[in-house]
């Protein structure tokens, strides 16, 4: 039974007791008990603190029938009060700290997963979006009523504490992690996150939120690879609106879910070790049984090759741009490392 309900039944039932002992022993007790004397001796005889009978029992079996029944439901119904109560506590704080302990159980075992600081409009549409991509990733913040409204909905692995504390971090598994993204309200902790992140993790890739040009030069060289300015990009859209709208369009609906599937542009790295090297696209044959598209290749220290031909020359670090369906895409990407 659900605690709200289990209270409500339980006070409804105390505030029954008090009522009826009160109306009993007015009623029994005539003109010699005044109203105030039979709340107070309804009240000392429920919680049974032990104070005398304000007024003589021993000439009125009844009232003291009645005294007996007001023990036995009015102190049962605040047991229940309290046992409701204590264990919503008690069973509560142990299902937080098992709850914690599973979670961070859960995060240690992930690799090359992303970790998210920071849950405000933006952060939760990153969440959304690593969700809908089926990427792994661990989300860090202070706002336990945000993470906790998130985890409803998304069901997220999620760390209630501050980004800026390197153990923080650490428990998110960032020596792991393939990349953090840091969107906090203010740019000196972005900074901040992106310096400590760094340093624990030169390989890690870091995209971080600025609020204007000004913080990128700074963020970049504390780390980030990349910085993203929202009022820049929202500028940018709205323009893009305006001019070609149908353009936006087309975008709007890939990046929607469609008849159950997710369409979105992804990107592989060929590995210096992969038996790809060398190849052409025709003979490397990465796209077998998919409808993925390759959009784009680019070479390590080259261009973009857009379109590019099938007779295409893999190299070392080669990246390949494709545009497909969610699960077809991952399946290039699985093809790819294991090459």
């Amino acid at each position: 039974m659900h605690f709200k309900n289990r209270l409500i039944k339980g006070l409804i039932a105390t505030l029954i007791a008090i009522t009826a002992g009160t109306a009993g022993y007015k009623f029994l007790g005539g003109t010699e008990w005044s109203l105030l004397d039979s709340i107070y001796m309804t009240i000392i005889t429920i919680t049974t603190v032990g104070f005398g009978e304000i007024q003589d029992l021993s000439g009125n079996p009844y009232a003291r029938i009645l005294t007996i029944f007001i023990i036995f439901f009015g102190m049962g119904s605040i047991l229940f009060v309290v046992s409701t109560v204590t264990g919503f506590i008690v069973e509560g704080e142990l299902t937080n700290v098992f709850g914690r302990r599973r979670m961070l159980k859960e995060i240690s075992v992930l690799k090359n997963h992303f970790i998210v600081c920071g849950i405000g409009d933006i952060g939760s549409t990153v969440v959304k979006e690593l969700k809908r991509t089926k990427r792994d990733f661990v989300v860090v913040d202070t706002d336990s009523e945000k993470l906790e409204k998130l985890n409803e909905t998304e069901k997220i692995l999620f760390i209630n504490d501050d980004a800026t504390n390197d153990d923080v971090l650490i428990n998110a598994g960032i020596h792991k992690a393939h990349g953090l993204i840091t969107i906090l309200p203010d740019d000196k902790d972005n900074l901040f996150v992106t310096l400590t992140a760094k340093q624990l993790n030169p390989d890690l890739r870091i995209v971080s939120k600025g609020l204007d040009k000004i913080t990128i030069k700074k963020l970049k060289m504390a780390g980030a690879d990349s910085v993203v300015l929202p009022n820049f990009i929202g500028g940018l859209r709205m323009v893009s609106e305006l001019v070609r709208p149908a353009a936006v369009s087309f975008l709007d609906k890939m990046l929607r879910t469609q008849d159950g599937k997710t369409y979105r542009i992804e990107e592989f790295t060929i590995p210096a070790n992969s038996k790809l090297i060398g190849k052409t696209l025709s003979e490397a044959n990465l796209l077998r049984n998919t409808r993925v598209l390759i959009v784009a290749m680019k070479g390590k220290e080259e261009d973009f090759i857009y379109n590019p031909e099938s007779t295409s020359i893999i190299k070392d670090e080669t990246v390949i741009v494709v545009l497909g369906e969610s699960l077809e895409t991952k399946r290039v990407r699985e093809l790819v490392e294991n090459q």
